[in-house]
């Protein structure tokens, strides 16, 4: 009889404790439609990366393209990233930037909705290394809290053009 009594104890402790894992698992899950899922556009909850593109005679031109991942709510964007800099290996570099292109078409971003904003850099032959862009993102309404960072390697100089956040990787 002790021997039933052991066994059923130590079936019910382990009954519980996959309860209590599998509670924590269903807690985890990502959101669904309705719900109050975290904003895609906060810097924590998105990821950035810059690659080189095609570009002109002249010029370099890159490529931040922004994802998010599933579980966060989409979001509305629009206009070039504010506050840019540039840094290459931990030290900030040295490079002015303008913002080009239509400031006011907002675009939507989240889960399965990637977009991008391309850095043009002009005289090409002046231009620093690179290997990290820190930026501010823009909401219809204003500024997104926060900064947002791409990692890539890239080349910067004074003049450098910021455009605006486009639909698309």
């Amino acid at each position: 009889m002790m021997r039933t009594h052991r066994t059923m104890a130590t079936t019910l402790a382990a009954v519980a404790l996959a309860g209590a894992a599998g509670a924590g698992v269903a807690q985890a899950a990502p959101a669904t439609a309705g719900s109050a899922a975290p904003s895609a556009c906060r810097p924590a909850n998105h990821i950035a990366k810059v690659a080189q593109v095609p570009g002109n005679t002249g010029h370099l031109h890159y490529r931040v393209t922004l994802t998010a991942p599933r579980g966060y709510e989409s979001c509305e964007l629009a206009g070039s990233p504010t506050d840019v800099r540039f840094s290459h290996h931990g030290s900030q570099v040295a490079a002015t930037t303008d913002a080009y292109g239509d400031q006011k078409t907002v675009v939507t971003f989240g889960p399965g909705h990637p977009v991008h904003y391309d850095i043009l850099v002009r005289g090409s032959s002046r231009a620093t290394p690179a290997d990290e862009v820190s930026f501010t993102l823009q909401a219809p309404d204003g500024e997104i809290p926060g900064t947002s960072f791409a990692e890539g390697s890239l080349k910067v100089a004074d003049g450098t053009l910021i455009g605006p956040i486009a639909p698309g990787a």
